[in-house]
């Protein structure tokens, strides 16, 4: 399963990178707000700074909700770095959006996803990746988890190359869920990532170690 960074914080990116297991970076214009990031121009310079920091794929999210609004500005974003990989939504224009891209070889990332369905047209429409959102539909009592599931026996009935992008991960068990499933990319916060690391019997194994080696020297 591949390891992205959902956020717009290149500490974070750069901490991530640095651990050797970093496969790329979603971020949209709430994460990048949330750096105090605006403005096309600031945010298109932002855009190049993750990708000159990382290895892998970069997800650019469009602001355009039209058909040519999406044409134009994807066209912009993938313009910007080969890394780049143009983020579009889940409406209508948006699956039409993706099939130009597609047929143009322009990479792209369909997010909002919260539907079985919605991730068959988006596969059909050729994506590369596709983002469920799971987190936001824990939030309102529905099973994020069992719609990866559902996609994934979709997908392998049919062999779509589309990868399955696990978005709005919250927490450690939500990596773990999905990588038990099949998602073949999960995108969530540092903390989440870095949560895999911790076990209470690996610190106390540790700290046995270091003490018994101590009482040698």
């Amino acid at each position: 399963m591949k390891f992205f960074i959902d956020t717009a914080n290149l500490e974070q990116i750069k901490e991530a990178q640095e651990l050797g297991i970093l496969d790329g970076v979603t971020t949209n214009p709430s994460l990048m707000a949330k750096e105090g990031i605006t403005g096309a121009e600031n945010i298109l310079k932002h855009y190049l700074n993750i990708c000159n920091l990382v290895d892998g794929d970069v997800s650019a999210e469009v602001i355009a909700t039209d058909y040519e609004g999406m044409i134009k500005q994807g066209e912009e974003l993938a313009a910007l770095h080969p890394k780049i990989v143009v983020k579009i939504p889940m409406i209508a224009d948006g699956v039409k959006a993706c099939k130009y891209f597609s047929d143009k070889e322009i990479r792209t990332n369909v997010t909002l996803v919260f539907s079985a369905g919605q991730a068959l047209l988006a596969a059909k429409a050729g994506a590369t990746y596709m983002s469920p959102f799971i987190g936001r539909l824990d939030d309102i009592s529905t099973d994020g988890l069992g719609l990866i599931a559902d996609i994934r026996h979709i997908y392998d009935n049919y062999g779509f190359e589309t990868q399955i992008l696990a978005a709005s991960v919250r927490h450690t068990m939500h990596i773990m869920d999905c990588a038990k499933i099949g998602a073949d990319v999960m995108t969530g916060p540092l903390s989440a990532i870095k949560g895999l690391l911790k076990h209470p019997l690996t610190d106390s194994g540790l700290a046995q170690f270091l003490a018994d080696y101590a009482k040698g020297n």
